[in-house]
């Protein structure tokens, strides 16, 4: 009851209650801070991984040796191993892609229908035009900020352009190639958007001669003055692939799965990690994210200390009304009780505002991020810089759990110094002079 009227706002304790006020609304904030920091920062890493791991594997395979022609039963054997989810073969190859209004470096993949299907992120991200028919179809799918770029649409031209074409007696030339656009995609992440072609799997292989053609057995001697469908007889094309895409069911258990893919396959293979490849990117986002948190956590702090000073005072100002509750039989711990209660009501009581306040602002993140956007005519977040086109949030109940934990834990301490001076007042020393 003290405690709460200590608290409770009074003519000539306006000062005091005001301060009380600030402190709490700083707890407040801070807590609220640490929240809707700590989930964007974890929206942003589970975002990323999501949209970096759609479309590429958690292992990349790299074949030793010779051509990488048997893809599609290493693909089938690799898909058996204990772990693995699916495997994707595709051929890859860098271009020049132009169109009606601009020119850009792209990443070309060639890729069948069926391996589109098992990947979610692509399949399920068309926004104009669709995969059917994708195998015959022998057109393009592109990214719809590609799109915005080269100034095409559906059913429009694009031009490829790849300087390792054929070769010649006077060099290599480039291979220029025109194909419609059939499927404009949207996958939410910039770089992907802006950089990556998908083509059909043979028409890629044609357009990146990732072939050969091999002379059937019983054909070792074919005449000189042989015609056309005599050679195209004795030849049998085969197809090659660049790249084989494993896709494991826990992104973490990498290093079993490895094991248990080696054990499996004979073919010499170098297997790249998803960790290997993104370990600078993930570690610079891990150390940002623990800096934040630590910077951030220094609002709390100075809220516990606000809490320190604002007791402080209210001990001076009720320094009559301790030592006539001494008189009166109160004992050093009733009135350590008292102030304890007192600053640990200004800490729970702003800890839970924060609390309250961060997960409602995390969860609407990116639709106050538009309103404020649209407020002031600035684009927060800009797509181009953050790679992401929405911003994400991610609500870790253990992390809110501790963000709580360290806010409690650091105003109830806060108010240990105060309390203690509270106790240790003379009863005649502090109405000697009221």
């Amino acid at each position: 009851m003290i405690a709460g009227r200590y608290l409770r706002s009074r003519r000539r304790d306006t000062f005091i209650s005001v301060i009380a006020a600030l402190t709490l609304t700083g707890v407040a904030i801070g807590v609220a801070t640490l929240i809707v920091v700590m989930s964007v920062m974890n929206g942003f890493r589970a975002e990323l991984l999501t949209k970096i791991l759609g479309l590429n594997g958690h292992f990349t395979v790299h074949p030793i040796g010779s051509d990488f022609t048997e893809y599609e039963d290493l693909t089938v054997r690799i898909e058996q191993v204990e772990g693995v989810s699916h495997a994707v073969a595709f051929v890859e190859g860098q271009a020049l892609a132009s169109g009606a209004g601009d020119s850009s470096g792209v990443s070309v993949r060639g890729m069948s229908f069926s391996d589109i299907e098992k990947l979610p992120l692509l399949a399920q991200s068309a926004q104009y035009g669709g995969w059917d028919g994708w195998d015959e179809s022998q057109g393009l799918a592109i990214g719809i900020r590609l799109a915005q770029q080269l100034g095409v649409s559906i059913g429009d031209q694009l031009t490829l352009v790849n300087p390792n074409g054929a070769t010649t007696p006077f060099g290599s030339t480039p291979q220029i190639r025109s194909y419609p656009v059939n499927v404009i995609f949207n996958l939410g992440m910039v770089e992907f958007d802006t950089l990556f072609v998908f083509m059909p799997l043979e028409t890629g292989q044609r357009y990146f001669r990732m072939y050969e053609d091999v002379l059937r057995p019983g054909f070792e001697q074919l005449p000189l003055d042989a015609t056309d469908a005599e050679i195209d007889e004795a030849y049998e094309r085969v197809y090659k692939a660049t790249t084989l895409e494993i896709f494991i069911d826990d992104p973490d258990d990498t290093a079993t799965v490895r094991e248990n893919i080696y054990a499996e396959i004979t073919r010499p293979m170098v297997l790249t990690g998803w960790q290997e490849r993104n370990a600078t990117f993930f570690s610079a986002l891990q150390v940002e994210r623990v800096v934040m948190f630590t910077i951030l956590s220094m609002i709390v702090v100075v809220a516990a200390f606000n809490i320190i000073s604002s007791l402080v005072m209210l001990v001076k100002d009720k320094a009559a009304d301790i030592a006539i509750m001494r008189t009166m039989g109160a004992t050093r711990a009733s009135i350590m009780r008292i102030f304890c209660m007192t600053g640990a009501a200004i800490g729970v009581l702003g800890t839970v505002v924060g609390l309250v306040l961060g997960l409602i602002i995390a969860v609407n993140a990116e639709a106050i991020r538009k309103w404020v956007s649209d407020l002031i005519g600035i684009t927060l977040f800009p797509p181009e810089v953050f790679f992401l086109s929405a911003l994400p949030t991610k609500i870790d109940p253990v992390e809110v759990s501790f963000v709580v934990g360290l806010s409690l834990v650091l105003t109830l301490l806060a108010t240990i110094y105060p309390a203690l001076r509270a106790a240790q007042y003379d009863p005649v020393e502090a109405l000697r002079y009221e």
